[in-house]
């Protein structure tokens, strides 16, 4: 399998959603259902004022992620999954969906939480130095980021552990790694501002 050089496009995105509205099954799969219950877990605080969720796809997480924040931003490069997680959230008002194209684009704002859940790796090296530069102008004092990615060989442009590595790499000095999990299919990482 060889590996993308450059950052996914939206279209790699839409053509998926559109051929399969779950192609993760993110709404049936163990493996999900265990990495989004330890991902709540991990999250050092109960309740945030303000979160971002970059990369929501159909709203899986971003409905049980709503139960501990004031406001949440959910973000996804297609508008398939966006259109499915608004209706899989449509009871929940304290959440806003956008489509955006990360980093390119990015919500306005300070976020005490930034989750970055299984979508660094489809940035290359350039796009992760921007991606945190974004996360960077944004995350509020003493907030937050997850990062979470499965470990396992991909056609991406990065590994699971290479675009960690190199995201936490560009925090140096800034962050504390409050978190390093590594369990048998991925990572989950935890980062506080100073």
């Amino acid at each position: 399998m060889s590996r993308s050089t450059q950052t996914i496009s939206p279209d790699y995105f839409e053509d998926l959603y559109a051929a399969d509205i779950d192609p993760w099954k993110f709404a049936s799969s163990g493996y999900e259902r265990e990495k989004y219950a330890q991902t709540l877990a991990a999250l050092p605080e109960a309740r945030y004022p303000r979160a971002l969720e970059v990369g929501c796809s159909i709203g899986v997480l971003t409905h049980q992620l709503a139960s501990r924040c004031q406001y949440l931003v959910a973000v996804d490069a297609a508008q398939a999954p966006i259109e499915e997680a608004r209706r899989r959230c449509l009871s929940l008002g304290n959440v806003e969906f956008a489509q955006m194209f990360v980093p390119r684009e990015w919500p306005q704002g300070e976020f005490a939480l930034i989750l970055l859940s299984e979508v660094v790796y489809y940035l290359d090296a350039a796009d992760v130095d921007k991606l945190a530069t974004r996360v960077s102008a944004s995350l509020a004092p003493r907030g937050s980021i997850m990062l979470v990615h499965w470990t396992g060989v991909t056609n991406y442009p990065l590994t699971g552990d290479e675009a960690s590595e190199i995201f936490i790499a560009r925090f140096e000095g800034f962050i504390d790694i409050v978190r390093a999990d590594r369990r048998p299919q991925y990572r989950l990482d935890v980062l506080t501002r100073r």
